[in-house]
């Protein structure tokens, strides 16, 4: 028993020693060398220097974890896909999505078709209503009255909707759209893919004005980039993207609605690539870059 309590009696000793020695405050003095005067002085331990230093570094971690994943700077770093790529990137994803709707339209198209023409039963969502088949006449006639009424029901939902285009041709009917102009300016520079100068240049002379949305439409994309500054991406009917850079002030944020003519942000001369106040505004129409002048009064 005695051993045991000596033993104990040891190991707490040794604790204290090693809890006296973390808790033991010294003092940090700074001095003048030439006349002793004491300018600083600053009382440490082990224990307050190991919590300040922890604390300081998951405070310094934070901040650069912060910076990296909401400044520009995360384009530097090698994993980060770059303005280039992402605009690819959604380009992309855009037209596969619609032909992936096209290619099961198809599918569903021709499946009916089959039934239709080996005289068999065609289910209850497609052109037949009932469990017996009918007759290639009246097969006509109902989807004649349907398709009448489809057209009399879009026409009417459409009457008033300033985007609405019947026409069809290379553009999609896009020339028959009523456009927004964007901003109130004059061109300063023109549509030339030669150059990789994908869109117009609109000066303006108010500052602060505001850049309104060409079309109704969802905002994909609003980001700051050093060389094109504040850039906003809508996405629009008819597999059209607008794009416009160069803003002093993003007004919305991505997945936003937004409608035609709505003010979405304020013009500016932000970006690397910027030479002065004004909207570099681009269109791309199936993956393409067409000439906003083309469809636009500026």
């Amino acid at each position: 028993m005695k051993k045991e309590n000596s033993q104990s009696d040891k190991q707490s000793g040794k604790t204290k020693k090693v809890i006296s020695k973390i808790k033991h405050k010294s003092r940090l003095v700074l001095m003048n060398d030439d006349t002793f005067e004491e300018q600083f002085s600053l009382i440490l331990s082990p224990l307050n220097v190991f919590a300040w230093g922890g604390l300081f570094l998951i405070l310094f971690t934070a901040f650069i974890i912060l910076t990296v994943s909401f400044t520009p700077l995360r384009e530097f770093i090698p994993g980060y896909a770059d303005m280039q790529t992402k605009r690819i990137a959604t380009s992309t994803a855009y037209r596969v999505d619609s032909l992936g709707q096209a290619l099961n339209n198809n599918i569903k198209y021709l499946s009916t078709l089959k039934v239709i023409l080996s005289g068999g039963v065609v289910k209850r969502d497609s052109v037949i209503f009932g469990d017996a088949p009918i007759s290639n006449d009246q097969l006509k006639t109902l989807i004649s009255l349907e398709d009448s009424v489809l057209r009399n029901e879009v026409e009417q939902e459409e009457r008033f909707n300033l985007s609405f285009s019947s026409g069809s041709g290379e553009d999609d009917g896009l020339r028959n759209i009523l456009f927004f102009t964007p901003l109130e300016g004059a061109l300063s520079s023109k549509f030339d893919p030669t150059i990789r100068h994908y869109g117009v240049d609109i000066v303006s002379a108010e500052s602060d004005a505001p850049i309104k949305a060409v079309l109704e439409g969802t905002v994909t994309l609003a980001t700051w980039t050093s060389d094109e500054g504040h850039v906003i991406y809508l996405q629009h009917k008819y597999n059209l993207i607008s794009v416009y850079k160069h803003n002093s002030m993003l007004l919305k944020k991505v997945g936003d609605k937004v409608g035609a003519g709505e003010a979405i942000a304020i013009v500016g001369s932000s970006g690397e690539l910027s030479t002065g106040p004004h909207l570099h505004l681009e269109l791309w129409h199936n993956g393409d870059a067409i000439s906003p002048s083309d469809y636009i009064i500026f």
